[in-house]
């Protein structure tokens, strides 16, 4: 199933999913045409996973910069603007560091958020606004049923940009973040 801009299905992509650089390559190859979904991040987003790639994998800020500049340049559509008081009316997250996420998802009309940490965002609360919230591993394995064929040509061209790798590298590089969608990946090396 491909969506078409009228049956448009979008995901809030969490600092935490973009950081990883094989599943934030994985995500976004997704979302290229033919495009499984409409990506989606706000510049708090941008700003978490611009801090976790200096701090924990020590990346510079030219290279940060880079990464951001074509993550926004492929997809310009992708910025969510929202106005700072919808962060505090989003009250039932328990962190103050993670209402961003929701802010921009409410904004979006976003059908999901992606995150690895689903339990900072209460299912009671996300229900509320509408917003499914998933794993990535998850939006993944959901992805793969969805569009096998789709997918499993991503991941090839994934691989392939891999200096010709196979999908077993790229089933490699994605097997902490998404054991699940690469167990589905494996069926088909």
């Amino acid at each position: 199933m491909i969506f078409t801009q009228e049956n448009e299905y979008s995901a809030v992509l969490d600092a935490c999913v973009l950081v990883p650089a094989a599943l934030c390559d994985t995500l976004l190859r997704l979302a290229e045409e033919p495009a499984l979904y409409r990506p989606l991040w706000s510049e708090p987003i941008m700003a978490e996973m611009a801090k976790a790639l200096r701090t924990k994998l020590h990346r510079t800020p030219g290279e940060i910069e880079y990464r951001k500049r074509r993550m926004n340049e492929a997809f310009p559509e992708a910025m969510i603007h929202f106005p700072p008081d919808l962060i505090a009316a989003v009250q039932c997250i328990p962190d103050n560091d993670d209402r961003h996420v929701l802010a921009a998802a409410i904004m979006a009309r976003a059908d999901t958020i992606v995150t690895q940490n689903i339990r900072h965002f209460p299912r009671k609360c996300t229900e509320r606004f509408n917003v499914l919230c998933q794993t990535a591993d998850d939006f993944l394995m959901q992805q793969y049923h969805l569009s096998r064929e789709i997918v499993l040509d991503k991941i090839d061209g994934q691989a392939a940009d891999l200096n010709g790798a196979d999908r077993a590298s790229v089933v490699a590089h994605l097997r902490a973040a998404a054991p699940g969608f690469c167990d589905l990946l494996t069926q088909h090396l």
